[in-house]
C-alpha cells in the first residue's frame, strides 16, 4: 500500500499545523523587522510591555475536536463537544505582559474600533507598567492593526509611551504573550463553563495565577524568535 511506503520513507500522517499565511511582502516585512531588533541587546527587552486581543469561547475553541470513540458511540455524551445556538458566548480580551509578569486584563464588551481602543490604553497601560515597575521607561509592543494605527491612538501613544514598536502584519510567533494567552486557554479549559459571566471569573482567576518567571521565559525567547524569523527568510517559524 501507498500508506506502508510512506511510512518507510519516514512519513507520516499528522495534523496539519495551523500558521498564519504569509506572503512575499510578509515574509519581507518579518525579515526587516527581525534583522532591525536583533541587535538589540537582551536587556532592551525587559521594560517591553507586551499586548495582544484574544478572544475565548464558552463551549470552547471554534475548531475541531479530537475525541477517541469505541464503534457505534458517536452520539454519547462524553464524546460530544456540547453547543448551543449562536455558539454559547464569548469574550475578547486585551492583555498585556513584561519579563516581569501579566499585567491588567481588560474585558471587551462591543464592536472594538479604534475610540475604544484608545480607552482600553487609557485605562490600563500606565497602570499595569506602574505595577510592573517599568514605568516611565516603558515600550508598548503590538502589532500593525488599523485600529492601534488610528491618528488617535498613535498621537496618544507619541505623548505617554517612550517608544511604539509594531510587529509586522501576521506576525503572532513575535508577540511571547501570544504564548500566555494560549496558555490561559488551556487553564480555563479544565473547567466546565456554562455561562459568559462564569467565562468572565475563570478568566481573571486564572490570569492573576500566572506566574512571573513564566512571563520572563518568554520574554527571555525575544532573541531566539528573531533569529529564526531570520534563519527561515521571514516564512514561518516554531513558535
Amino acid at each position: 500500500m501507498v500508506r506502508n511506503i510512506l511510512r518507510k520513507y519516514n512519513f507520516h500522517g499528522r495534523v496539519a499545523r495551523r500558521k498564519p499565511f504569509l506572503s512575499k511582502a510578509h515574509r519581507r516585512a518579518r525579515l526587516e523587522f527581525a534583522k532591525s531588533y536583533i541587535k538589540k541587546p537582551p536587556e532592551f527587552w525587559n521594560s517591553v510591555l507586551f499586548v495582544y486581543e484574544s478572544k475565548y469561547n464558552v463551549f470552547g475553541s471554534d475548531g475541531k475536536q479530537m475525541v477517541w470513540q469505541k464503534p457505534n458511540s458517536e452520539l454519547e455524551m462524553k464524546t460530544l463537544t456540547p453547543s448551543v445556538k449562536h455558539g454559547g458566548g464569548s469574550q475578547m480580551v486585551w492583555g498585556c505582559m513584561s519579563a516581569v509578569g501579566v499585567g491588567n486584563l481588560h474585558f471587551i464588551d462591543g464592536i472594538m474600533d479604534k475610540y475604544m481602543y484608545l480607552d482600553i490604553l487609557k485605562q490600563n497601560l500606565k497602570q499595569s507598567a506602574e505595577k510592573m515597575g517599568i514605568f516611565p521607561h516603558h515600550k508598548l509592543y503590538q502589532d500593525n492593526d488599523p485600529k492601534h494605527n488610528a491618528h488617535i491612538c498613535r498621537l496618544w501613544a507619541l505623548y505617554h509611551c517612550p517608544q511604539v514598536i509594531r510587529t509586522p502584519a501576521q506576525s503572532p510567533d513575535l508577540n511571547p504573550i501570544e504564548n500566555i494567552l494560549d496558555h490561559l486557554n488551556n487553564r480555563i479549559r479544565k473547567f466546565k463553563i456554562s455561562s459568559k459571566n462564569e467565562l468572565r471569573e475563570k478568566l481573571m482567576s486564572e490570569w492573576d495565577k500566572i506566574e512571573g518567571n513564566v512571563c520572563a521565559i518568554l520574554v527571555k525567547s525575544m532573541p531566539k524568535r528573531l533569529n529564526e524569523v531570520i534563519k527561515c527568510k521571514g516564512g514561518p517559524t516554531h513558535y
